[in-house]
């Protein structure tokens, strides 16, 4: 698999972190399994870790988080 984005790297196997915002929650993924490129950053995850990611996001959201940080242990 080429990169999508810089279309030059070969994704490889590494951890990410992700953050985002939703309904003023923040959400803080750290060591979430995913392709890298190596060339620019862009990560690739599994269909198996979104739908952990996203898990884990609504969770936080339901709960009226302000801030979630986890480690995530993904498929």
């Amino acid at each position: 698999m080429i990169c999508l984005d810089c279309k030059h790297g070969k994704p490889e196997n590494g951890k990410v972190t992700i953050a985002f915002e939703r309904n003023g929650t923040t959400v803080v993924l750290k060591d979430v399994p995913a392709l890298v490129c190596p060339i620019c950053g862009t990560y690739y995850t599994t269909e198996a870790t979104t739908n952990i990611i996203l898990k884990h996001s609504e969770e936080a959201v339901a709960k009226g988080a302000e801030i979630e940080v986890l480690r995530i242990k993904a498929a």
